[in-house]
C-alpha cells in the first residue's frame, strides 16, 4: 500500500463500515455469525453515548481500512480509569503492513493526553496466536486475570 493512512475518531458516517468489521471480526476470529440489526444497534448507541467510548478509525484514500473501540472502566483501586482496547480489525489488504501499530500509538497518545487514564488492556480470543504476538511485540504483557462471562 503507498496511501499512509490517517487516523481519526469515527463519526456517525463510519457505522456500515464499523458494523461490517465487527461482524467479519467476529466471524474470522469466533466463527459466530452476528445479527446484522442488532450490530447496527449497538454501533449507533455506542456513538451517540461518548461516556461509554469511542471507535478510531484508519483511513486511507478517504476509506476506512481499520478500527478499534475504546472503551472505559472506573478504577476505585487507582483512582482513574482503563481503557479497554476491543474491536480490533484490520482489512485482509492491510494488515501485516503495522497499522495496528499506528492504531495503538494514537491510543496510548490519548491516553496520556487525558491525565486519568491509569492502564491500557485489552481481551484475545486464546487460540489467537496472530494478534496475541502483535500485542505482545506492541509491549503488552498476558494479564494475571481470567475473564469470565455469563450471558444474560
Amino acid at each position: 500500500m503507498t496511501v499512509e493512512p490517517a487516523i481519526r475518531r469515527a463519526e456517525s458516517r463510519d457505522i456500515p463500515v464499523i458494523v461490517h468489521y465487527n461482524m467479519a471480526l467476529a466471524a474470522e476470529t469466533e466463527k459466530r455469525h452476528l445479527d446484522q440489526a442488532t450490530v447496527t444497534a449497538g454501533v449507533t448507541a455506542f456513538l451517540e453515548h461518548p461516556e461509554y467510548g469511542f471507535y478510531i478509525i484508519a483511513e486511507a484514500g478517504g476509506e476506512p481500512v481499520a478500527q478499534t473501540m475504546i472503551t472505559y472502566e472506573w478504577s476505585d483501586w487507582r483512582n482513574g480509569v482503563i481503557w479497554w482496547i476491543q474491536s480490533v480489525y484490520v482489512s485482509a489488504a492491510w494488515r501485516r503492513l503495522g497499522l495496528y501499530r499506528k492504531l495503538y500509538q494514537q491510543v496510548r497518545e490519548l491516553a496520556a493526553q487525558d491525565g486519568g487514564v491509569k492502564e491500557l488492556r485489552l481481551y484475545v480470543d486464546q487460540d489467537n496466536t496472530a494478534a496475541r504476538q502483535t500485542y505482545q511485540a506492541l509491549g503488552m504483557m498476558p494479564s494475571r486475570y481470567l475473564l469470565y462471562e455469563a450471558d444474560i
